[in-house]
Protein backbone atom coordinates (compact mmCIF):
# COMPACT_ATOMS: atom_id res chain seq x y z
CA UNK A 1 0.00 0.00 0.00
CA UNK A 2 1.38 3.93 -0.29
CA UNK A 3 0.94 6.13 2.80
CA UNK A 4 1.11 9.95 1.64
CA UNK A 5 1.31 12.68 4.22
CA UNK A 6 1.07 16.02 3.88
CA UNK A 7 2.60 18.92 5.96
CA UNK A 8 3.08 22.53 5.60
CA UNK A 9 -0.25 24.23 5.68
CA UNK A 10 -1.17 27.05 7.69
CA UNK A 11 -2.86 30.42 8.07
CA UNK A 12 -1.66 33.24 5.89
CA UNK A 13 -2.43 36.59 5.18
CA UNK A 14 -3.19 37.77 1.19
CA UNK A 15 -0.19 37.96 -0.94
CA UNK A 16 1.76 35.67 1.09
CA UNK A 17 3.61 32.45 0.22
CA UNK A 18 3.50 29.03 1.90
CA UNK A 19 4.73 25.79 0.76
CA UNK A 20 3.47 22.22 0.76
CA UNK A 21 5.28 18.77 0.77
CA UNK A 22 4.07 15.12 0.24
CA UNK A 23 5.81 12.07 1.98
CA UNK A 24 4.79 8.74 0.19
CA UNK A 25 5.87 5.61 1.88
CA UNK A 26 5.16 2.32 2.00
CA UNK A 27 6.34 -1.29 0.38
CA UNK A 28 6.83 -1.36 -3.56
CA UNK A 29 6.78 2.33 -3.77
CA UNK A 30 6.47 2.23 -7.64
CA UNK A 31 4.63 5.60 -8.50
CA UNK A 32 4.08 7.56 -11.58
CA UNK A 33 2.06 11.12 -11.42
CA UNK A 34 1.98 13.17 -8.41
CA UNK A 35 0.00 15.87 -7.35
CA UNK A 36 -2.23 18.21 -5.30
CA UNK A 37 -5.90 18.75 -4.72
CA UNK A 38 -7.51 20.74 -3.02
CA UNK A 39 -11.18 21.38 -1.34
CA UNK A 40 -12.98 24.67 0.55
CA UNK A 41 -16.27 23.84 2.15
CA UNK A 42 -19.03 23.48 0.27
CA UNK A 43 -17.10 22.81 -3.45
CA UNK A 44 -16.35 19.59 -4.81
CA UNK A 45 -12.17 18.56 -4.66
CA UNK A 46 -10.49 20.17 -7.92
CA UNK A 47 -7.14 19.23 -9.50
CA UNK A 48 -4.41 22.05 -8.26
CA UNK A 49 -1.00 20.76 -10.34
CA UNK A 50 0.34 17.34 -11.44
CA UNK A 51 3.90 16.39 -12.04
CA UNK A 52 4.73 13.41 -13.80
CA UNK A 53 7.57 10.69 -12.74
CA UNK A 54 9.60 12.82 -15.30
CA UNK A 55 9.01 15.91 -14.23
CA UNK A 56 6.91 17.99 -16.35
CA UNK A 57 3.76 19.50 -14.56
CA UNK A 58 0.92 20.53 -15.47
CA UNK A 59 -1.63 23.21 -13.32
CA UNK A 60 -5.10 24.71 -13.21
CA UNK A 61 -5.85 28.30 -14.63
CA UNK A 62 -6.76 29.30 -11.10
CA UNK A 63 -3.07 29.04 -9.92
CA UNK A 64 -0.89 28.99 -13.11
CA UNK A 65 1.85 31.69 -12.86
CA UNK A 66 1.37 31.92 -8.36
CA UNK A 67 2.02 27.94 -7.56
CA UNK A 68 5.05 25.46 -8.67
CA UNK A 69 4.71 21.74 -8.15
CA UNK A 70 8.03 19.60 -8.18
CA UNK A 71 8.90 16.44 -6.94
CA UNK A 72 12.04 14.43 -5.55
CA UNK A 73 11.60 11.05 -6.78
CA UNK A 74 14.73 9.68 -5.20
CA UNK A 75 12.95 11.17 -1.49
CA UNK A 76 9.46 10.09 -3.14
CA UNK A 77 8.01 13.28 -1.95
CA UNK A 78 6.12 15.92 -4.04
CA UNK A 79 6.39 19.59 -2.99
CA UNK A 80 4.29 22.50 -4.03
CA UNK A 81 5.16 26.12 -3.50
CA UNK A 82 2.48 29.03 -3.22
CA UNK A 83 2.64 32.19 -3.60
CA UNK A 84 0.70 35.47 -4.39
CA UNK A 85 -1.94 33.78 -2.06
CA UNK A 86 -5.76 34.84 -2.39
CA UNK A 87 -8.99 34.35 -0.19
CA UNK A 88 -9.94 31.82 -2.39
CA UNK A 89 -7.07 29.38 -2.33
CA UNK A 90 -8.38 28.57 1.52
CA UNK A 91 -8.87 25.34 1.16
CA UNK A 92 -7.97 21.61 2.21
CA UNK A 93 -5.50 20.51 0.40
CA UNK A 94 -4.77 16.57 -0.38
CA UNK A 95 -1.71 15.30 -2.26
CA UNK A 96 -2.24 12.27 -4.50
CA UNK A 97 0.12 9.75 -5.75
CA UNK A 98 -0.53 7.40 -9.26
CA UNK A 99 0.63 3.33 -7.98
CA UNK A 100 1.27 1.08 -10.80
CA UNK A 101 -0.79 -1.24 -9.20
CA UNK A 102 -2.96 0.32 -6.23
CA UNK A 103 -3.83 3.17 -8.49
CA UNK A 104 -4.71 6.70 -7.50
CA UNK A 105 -4.20 7.57 -3.83
CA UNK A 106 -4.83 10.44 -1.64
CA UNK A 107 -3.43 12.01 1.43
CA UNK A 108 -5.40 13.28 5.12
CA UNK A 109 -5.15 16.78 3.50
CA UNK A 110 -3.29 19.88 5.23
CA UNK A 111 -5.63 22.99 5.79
CA UNK A 112 -4.43 26.50 4.15
CA UNK A 113 -6.35 29.33 5.04
CA UNK A 114 -5.58 32.89 3.47
CA UNK A 115 -7.00 35.48 5.26
CA UNK A 116 -6.08 39.18 6.43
Amino acid sequence: QVQLVESGGGLVQPGGSLRLSCAASGSNLRINAMGWYRQAPGNQRELVATITSGGSPSYADSVKGRFTISRDNAKNTVFLQMNSLKPEDTAVYYCSADHIIYGRRFGQGTQVTVTS
